[in-house]
């Protein structure tokens, strides 16, 4: 006789430290897709923890969490580890900054904050299908950077930096003093001040003047 058993419901966990945009999530995916939230977490030491006891199907994991931690640093750990669980990226933070950089660290996908819910829940099952979700600007501008040679000007661009460099270049472009940036990313202040040095070299800026004018002006013009 066939077996008419029905498959499990696909296991979620969610790491967004938001309790309402969390509860909303929630009630919408299990309500569409019908899956088991397997555990829910706002930073990275508990969504590790959470991933090695529950092995989920998927998580959903926003870039910016409690603590300083960073969805980008989960995401390399997920995969420096090994760990078999589909990864989508749902964030406030513009794609055009961070999905390229998510996908390169090991997510199958990466949707903002401001997308309908149905595409949403278009992006979960996608990812839960194997498949890898972008936005179709994503996507153009992916095929358009591999068919492109690097030249001088583009590697001497912002999009050189590493991660936590684009972090802090950010917040420097919002005005945070290296104070304000360790306690936020949870850093020590030397450890900040290595991240500004390196930003310079990379960036070719010659003093912190400098340095803080040009994040001032990446982030106007980039919304960030």
């Amino acid at each position: 006789m066939p077996n008419s058993a029905k498959p499990k419901p696909a296991r979620v966990l969610i790491v967004e430290d938001h309790p309402m945009f969390r509860e909303h999530l929630i009630q919408l995916i299990t309500r569409e897709l019908g899956v088991t939230i397997c555990g829910e977490a706002d930073n990275n030491r508990d969504a590790m923890i959470l991933l090695e006891k529950e092995k989920p199907d998927i998580a959903i994991v926003d870039l910016t969490l409690r603590g300083g931690s960073s969805g980008l640093e989960l995401l390399k750990d997920i995969k420096a580890l090994g760990l078999e669980v589909h990864v989508l990226v749902l964030s406030m933070h513009d794609e055009d900054l961070y999905a390229e950089r998510a996908l390169r660290a090991g997510a199958r996908g990466y949707i903002t904050k401001n997308e309908a819910s149905s595409e949403v829940v278009k992006a979960i099952r996608c990812v839960l299908e194997g498949e890898i979700y972008a936005s179709h600007r994503v996507t153009a501008r992916l095929l358009q950077r591999m068919s492109q040679k690097r030249t001088p000007s583009t590697l001497a661009g912002v999009d050189t930096l590493a991660d936590r460099e684009l972090e802090v270049f950010q917040m420097l472009g919002r005005g945070k003093s290296t104070k304000d940036i360790a306690t936020a990313l949870n850093l020590g202040e030397s450890t900040v001040e290595t991240y500004r040095a390196r930003i310079k070299d990379k960036l070719q800026l010659r003093s912190a003047a400098e340095l803080y004018l040009r994040a001032g002006q990446w982030v106007r013009d980039n919304g960030a």
